[in-house]
């Protein structure tokens, strides 16, 4: 059994950096400026009318993120997102704030939610992204993913999960990716499969699929081994039994 999946980060986090290798000092956001808040709700609120040329505005032509998504990338993703979720709805929360040069340096927690009708099933969406946010001028420049949630689920009883899993891993590191199904099973039959995939723009606009294998416990549980060098990771895990799917992906972070 497949089942394919997108991966939402970047369209769901209007989130931009300047890059890890600075250290910068945050600050309040009851301190914010007026037009950085006034742009990040400019961001929500078009995001949430599904203004795409609005939120093009809203973004420099030399928009790229550090996944490699570019503009164009970007604005593709997202048109799909909404045609496949009509009725999303999001929330963008300023944690902290810097200047830097000319530029503010935001971190914000998007949440998202919504709903969708595929091959007569509702599919359910909730996600969280944490990302630091650069703006030059009134136009965003560049996004840096720092935490990533999101979870899909359809029927009338999905498998409540506990998912463990370390946000930030070293290089060469080995960590456990645990899906963990928190209720009886009783002698329902549980499928699944987990997956870690590197993250590259090309998955946003073309996600892997999933082969699906009967589960002999109650859950899945993956040892997976970082690469070599600092990149960024998703892992995914889908368990599907009679009356429900749900579907979890979570980013992590492999540094020096």
């Amino acid at each position: 059994m497949m089942y394919r999946r997108w991966f939402l980060s970047v369209i769901i986090g209007f989130g931009l950096s300047l890059g890890t290798h600075l250290t910068i000092r945050a600050e309040s956001p009851d301190t914010a400026p007026v037009e950085l808040k006034s742009l990040i709700t400019q961001i929500d609120n078009a995001a949430n009318r599904q203004d795409i040329e609005r939120i093009k505005s809203l973004y420099s032509d030399q928009y790229v993120t550090a996944d490699g998504l570019v503009l164009d990338d970007f604005s593709q993703g997202l048109t799909q997102l909404w045609k496949d979720y009509p009725n999303l709805k999001y929330k963008t929360e300023l944690l902290s704030w810097e200047k830097e040069g000319t530029r503010w340096v935001a971190q914000t927690l998007t949440t998202m939610t919504g709903s969708s009708q595929q091959d007569g099933r509702e599919i359910k969406l909730e996600a969280k992204v944490k990302s630091r946010q650069t703006f030059q001028g009134d136009k965003l420049i560049r996004q840096e993913i720092l935490s990533e949630e999101t979870q899909l689920t359809s029927g009338e009883k999905p498998p409540e999960v506990i998912v463990n899993i370390p946000e930030t891993v070293k290089v060469g590191e080995t960590f456990d990716f645990d899906v963990i199904v928190n209720e009886p099973m009783s002698d329902d039959l549980l499928a699944g499969m987990a997956i870690a995939e590197k993250v590259d723009s090309d998955r946003y606009l073309d996600p892997g699929q999933m082969q699906l294998e009967l589960l002999q416990s109650g859950g899945l549980f993956k040892r997976v081994s970082a690469e070599d060098q600092p990149q960024n990771r998703w892992l995914s895990a889908i368990l599907i039994r009679s009356n429900g799917i749900v579907l979890i992906t979570r980013r992590v972070r492999i540094i020096d």
